[in-house]
């Protein structure tokens, strides 16, 4: 994995919020006929495609952290109803949780350099519940 996004992941409170919101999205998607499938919709595309696509991920900064990545598995430019070129970055369903790395408010979305991504948690590292996880970032023991 060389190249990676990373966005902010506006709306979640936890890690357990955005996977529960992702599961909705499907079902609400199933239940209305249409493609189901996870995707982000953003104003830039991406230049750098091919290397995204090369085992790369979008990482999930919630509540001024990094604590998620999806695996990206296509990316789709368009034009919207407004002429505006945009494009869908399609996500694999499984949203891995990952250690936790501060990341301060940016727009958009950056690159990610895979020497700078954080490392995914093993099952033993998801056992702790997010909002203790929380608190224990905050007395800076995480």
């Amino acid at each position: 994995m060389g190249l990676n996004l990373v966005k902010l992941c506006v709306g979640a409170e936890s890690l357990e919020d955005q996977r529960a919101w992702s599961q909705q999205r499907l079902a609400d998607m199933a239940a209305a006929g249409s493609e189901v499938c996870l995707f982000h919709t953003t104003r830039m595309v991406p230049k750098r495609i091919d290397e995204l696509l090369d085992g790369g991920s979008l990482y999930w900064v919630i509540k001024g952290k990094i604590q998620a990545r999806q695996r990206l598995k296509e990316i789709r430019p368009f034009v919207d109803a407004d002429g505006i070129r945009r494009c869908k970055l399609m996500l694999d369903s499984e949203i891995i949780a990952t250690e936790w790395q501060p990341k301060r408010a940016f727009q958009g979305w950056r690159y990610l350099i895979a020497e700078e991504a954080p490392a995914d948690l093993d099952a033993a590292g998801m056992s702790i519940p997010g909002h203790l996880k929380a608190e224990l970032a905050e007395l800076g023991l995480l």
